[in-house]
């Protein structure tokens, strides 16, 4: 049976998380006993503390697969996302940011005392950022939350690895490869990370040895972790012929990626000044996957990526700022 053409070019499931930046000192810092420029996970007891007592922030919604789906929007690409916040305050932040990116966000709100995730970021005059994240009701998305009818109607789903960790999105997220498939669409997976790939490797290689992903994303290091190997190429070669797409990023050594069995590279995008690496895998994606969806070669995909990744790269916030359809026409002129 051929699917019917997708209604929407991609729908995400991710983590819901609401970014609160705010400038301290390093008095701060230990009043709260952070540890300066350090990452740690917080519970919702010390995330509602934490908050109530930092300087006025600014809130900018994050999260990986939200991330970039950002980048699909602004690159002209219809796109859903499904993931959980609470009936609170940041919630409604993500849901509006979201919503104000032109994307389809329908998960029905959690309700009770799980607040909605957040990463609290402190800012010291020295540049350094001290990260503290609560995962909340991002964590506790079921099941019963999807919307397999929008899943269905997508011609790529979309899926964070950082996801797979929690019981519950685990189960949605199978459910959702399912539904996709049984449709007809094709699966884009994100490895996000190597804790996340430690924990939950033998899933990871049984859903890529089932031919259940069509589109993996990866940077070096999750390639080898995945494949527990030291070296690139060889981890590469593990995967090359079980995934249609293969894509691995290699930092200021731009980028693979090997499509049914052809290897492509790409060098990485130049950028004057780095400022805050966060989401340059995230807006990656993106860009390969707008030159994807349009049809464009594979360099095209791979150049695409470099600069989305490239501007992220270039300011604060894993969202981008300039106009990456006018860096694309560029590009492509």
């Amino acid at each position: 049976m051929t699917a019917s053409a997708p209604a929407l070019d991609v729908v995400a499931i991710g983590n819901a998380i609401v970014d609160v930046l705010a400038r301290s000192d390093d008095a701060f810092l230990a009043e709260h006993a952070l540890t300066k420029g350090g990452m740690q996970l917080i519970d919702a007891a010390m995330a509602e503390t934490l908050y109530a007592d930092m300087p006025q922030a600014k809130e900018i919604s994050g999260g990986s697969a939200a991330n970039t789906l950002a980048g699909l929007a602004a690159l002209g690409k219809k796109c859903g996302f499904i993931g959980q916040v609470n009936d609170d305050q940041l919630g409604a932040v993500f849901a509006h940011d979201v919503r104000a990116l032109g994307i389809r966000f329908d998960t029905p709100v959690m309700h009770g005392d799980v607040p909605t995730a957040r990463c609290l970021i402190l800012v010291t005059p020295d540049a350094q950022r001290t990260m503290n994240t609560f995962l909340g009701a991002s964590q506790f998305l079921p099941e019963a939350a999807l919307d397999l009818d929008m899943i269905r109607s997508a011609g790529i789903l979309y899926l964070e690895g950082y996801l797979w960790d929690p019981e519950q999105p685990r189960a949605a997220m199978r459910a959702a490869i399912d539904a996709a498939r049984g449709a007809g669409r094709k699966v884009a997976f994100t490895l996000s990370d190597n804790f996340v790939i430690d924990r939950h490797r033998a899933d990871f290689i049984d859903l890529i040895e089932q031919g259940l992903i069509d589109i993996l994303f990866s940077n070096e290091g999750e390639i080898q972790s995945l494949a527990q190997v030291d070296d690139f190429e060889t981890a590469l070669a593990c995967f090359a012929g079980k995934v249609p797409v293969l894509v691995s990023t290699c930092g200021e050594r731009g980028a693979v990626a090997i499509v049914d069995g052809v290897r492509h590279e790409a060098p990485a995008a130049a950028v004057d000044r780095i400022i805050d690496t966060t989401g340059a895998g995230d807006l990656f994606a993106a860009g390969f996957l707008a030159a994807h969806i349009d049809g464009r070669s594979v360099e095209d995909a791979l150049a695409l990526g470099a600069a989305a990744a490239a501007e992220v790269i270039s300011h604060w916030g894993a969202r981008p700022e300039e106009d990456l359809g006018v860096i694309r026409d560029k590009l492509f002129a």
